[in-house]
C-alpha cells in the first residue's frame, strides 16, 4: 500500500495539496520530507507525537525524514494557535533548547543509510541575511493582503499581532524553499494549524523556481486537550 493511501486509511491526514500528485510522486520514488520544530523548550512534548509518528511511517516506507530545528524562528515565535504574543527567549536559551532537542530526536529515528534522519537548523542559512536582502529577495514575493487573510494572522487582528510574529510565515516559507533547493525536500508536514504557513512556502517555491516545481504540503489532525486547545510544553 502506498504511504499516502495508508495515512488516509488511518485518518492521519487533515489536508493535503495535490493529493493525486503526491500519491504519484511517493509511488515513483523515495522522497525527502520535513517537519519543523521550534526550540521553545528543552524537551519534546506530547504535541510532537503525531508528526513524529508520521515522519517515522514515511521512513519505514522508504522515504527520508528531515527535522528542521528552528534556531532562527525559535527566537521569534510561531503565532499559530495563540491568542497572545510569545515571550522572546534569549539566544542562549534557544541554543540550549536546540542542543537538548537534537539529542532527544536522534533517538527516535534510524540515522544511517539513504533514509537516515537528517537534522538541520534554520539559523545556519538566515543569520547572515541582511534586512535589505530579506525585503528584496523574499518580501517582494508576499502579498500583505494574502498574509492578512491567513487564519494564523486573521485570528489575531482584533487582539493585535506584532510585525515580528506577522513575519513568521515568511521565515517558514524561506525554510521550505531552502530545503527544496539544497536538500531536495519536496514535502512539508505539520499540524493542522500550520496549513497557512505551509501553503505560503509552496507559493514562494513556485514563484522562485517556476510553476512546475514539484512541492507538496500535508497537515495532520492536532492532538487537543479536553478544552480544545493544543498540547504544548507546559
Amino acid at each position: 500500500m502506498n504511504i499516502i493511501n495508508e495515512l488516509e486509511w488511518r485518518g492521519a491526514i487533515n489536508q493535503q495539496t495535490d493529493a493525486e500528485g503526491l500519491h504519484k510522486l511517493t509511488s515513483e520514488k523515495s522522497i525527502s520530507l520535513y517537519c519543523g520544530v521550534d526550540p521553545t523548550g528543552d524537551s519534546m512534548h506530547i504535541g510532537h507525537l503525531i508528526p513524529f509518528m508520521m515522519l517515522k511511517r514515511f521512513q519505514l516506507a522508504g522515504h527520508r525524514p528531515v527535522i528542521l530545528i528552528g534556531g532562527a524562528t525559535g527566537t521569534i515565535g510561531d503565532p499559530s494557535g495563540r491568542t497572545t504574543e510569545r515571550t522572546l527567549q534569549t539566544m542562549e536559551q534557544v541554543q540550549e533548547n536546540v542542543d537538548a532537542l537534537t539529542a532527544q530526536m536522534k533517538k527516535l529515528f534510524v540515522n544511517e543509510g539513504d533514509t537516515g534522519l537528517r537534522m538541520v537548523n534554520n539559523y545556519d542559512w538566515t543569520h547572515n541575511l541582511t534586512i535589505l536582502d530579506f525585503l528584496r529577495d523574499y518580501g517582494k514575493n508576499f502579498s500583505v493582503n494574502t498574509m492578512l487573510a491567513k487564519d494564523i494572522v486573521a485570528s489575531r487582528l482584533d487582539t493585535g499581532i506584532s510585525f515580528t510574529e506577522f513575519s513568521y510565515q515568511i521565515l517558514q516559507s524561506m525554510d521550505f524553499h531552502h530545503l527544496f533547493k539544497e536538500e531536495d525536500v519536496q514535502l512539508q508536514i505539520g499540524g493542522a494549524d500550520q496549513w497557512g504557513n505551509i501553503t505560503s512556502g509552496l507559493d514562494l517555491i513556485r514563484k522562485k523556481e517556476g510553476p512546475e516545481a514539484k512541492a507538496f504540503g500535508l497537515t495532520i489532525p492536532l492532538m487537543l486537550k479536553a478544552d480544545g486547545t493544543k498540547f504544548g510544553k507546559t
